[in-house]
Order: C-alpha cells, then sequence, then structure tokens
C-alpha cells in the first residue's frame, strides 16, 4: 500500500476531493493530512473520512527533525500540498517525493505571495486569455519544480476572480487525483 500525506493550510477541498478519489483504492491511500495552523477546517475534513491528522508549528516543520520524524515514522510515500502556503524545507524535499497544484499556468503567477484568489484577482486584472492549473515537484523554491501536467480554461471577458476560481477548482478536481495516481503507479 502506497501512502500519502497531505499538506494544506485552509479549508481543503483538494484535500477532501484527494481523500474521496483513493478512499476505496486498492493500492494507494491517504495516511494523514497535516497543517501549520491547528484551526484549519481541513483537519475537520480529514477527521470526517476517518483520516490521522494533525498540526505542526514553524519550529518544528523548520528547525527540527520532528515533523520529518513524525512522516517517517509512518511510511509516507509521497507528500502532496494541497493549498499549503509555506515553503517546504530541503530535508523534507529530500526524503519524500513532493507534489504541489499551483491555480496558474507556471511560471505566470506564481512565486511567494501567489496564492488562491490573489492569483486569479491578477489573472482578470490583466485581462489574459487563458488561465489554468499546473500540478509539479517540489523543490526549495517556491511554484517551481519539475512540471507533471499543465491544463487550460479561458478566461472569459466577463469573469470575476470567483468566476475563474470556480473553474479553476474544477480543473483541480479533475486532474490532481490523477496525477497523483499516476506517479504513484509507476
Amino acid at each position: 500500500m502506497k501512502n500519502i500525506a497531505i499538506l494544506a493550510s485552509g479549508s481543503g477541498t483538494n484535500a477532501q476531493n484527494i481523500i474521496q478519489y483513493f478512499q476505496d483504492h486498492p493500492t494507494i491511500r491517504v495516511d494523514s493530512v497535516w497543517s501549520n495552523r491547528s484551526d484549519a477546517y481541513v483537519l475537520e475534513r480529514a477527521a470526517k473520512y476517518g483520516i490521522e491528522y494533525g498540526s505542526f508549528n514553524r519550529k518544528e516543520f523548520y528547525d527540527s527533525e520532528d515533523f520529518l520524524n513524525r512522516l517517517k515514522s509512518r511510511n509516507i510515500d509521497l507528500v502532496v500540498l494541497a493549498g499549503f502556503l509555506w515553503l517546504v524545507p530541503t530535508n523534507l524535499i529530500q526524503a519524500f517525493p513532493t507534489i504541489n497544484i499551483h491555480p496558474a499556468l507556471l511560471p505566470t503567477y506564481g512565486g511567494k505571495g501567489m496564492y488562491g484568489m490573489k492569483v486569479h484577482e491578477a489573472v482578470v486584472a490583466n485581462q489574459e486569455k487563458e488561465s489554468g492549473i499546473t500540478i509539479h515537484m517540489v523543490d526549495e523554491v517556491y511554484d517551481h519544480g519539475t512540471v507533471l501536467r499543465q491544463e487550460k480554461c479561458p478566461v472569459l471577458p466577463d469573469d470575476t476572480p470567483e468566476s475563474l476560481a470556480k473553474r479553476i477548482h474544477q480543473l483541480e478536481y479533475q486532474y490532481f487525483p490523477e496525477v497523483i495516481e499516476n506517479f504513484l503507479m509507476k
């Protein structure tokens, strides 16, 4: 059985989608969900599905091996970032392959501070003709690393950041679990 650990900072809709996708999978399962915010709604979503969950602070994540050792003890095969806003430390990246999803077509609209609605606001403000998602391997730089898949959608003339976000979310829900599955099945 291949074990996934999901890291998320917010409400966790992508995390829930991934949990549901792998719920009855014969060889892949979501082992645990972790957040850098103890009040993140993603932890409640994990609990509803009977998934082990927990939180960690900056010191555990960056200044010690505590979080790294927690994942190692769980035999994690893949770390998935699903709306996780901190830069992942080198020791974690070296220990586990790590995949992220970004709500834009990288390299544009990426980097520190470019996440969620901020991305969609920038795309609409700049009157882009298309946007999409990028699923990529994580390295030591925000929104960098080998691209595993990109999917596009049009930005319509009357789009608001909210209407664009809805279409982007549909791409995320459709393709993120599939890319995770393909990565773990190789």
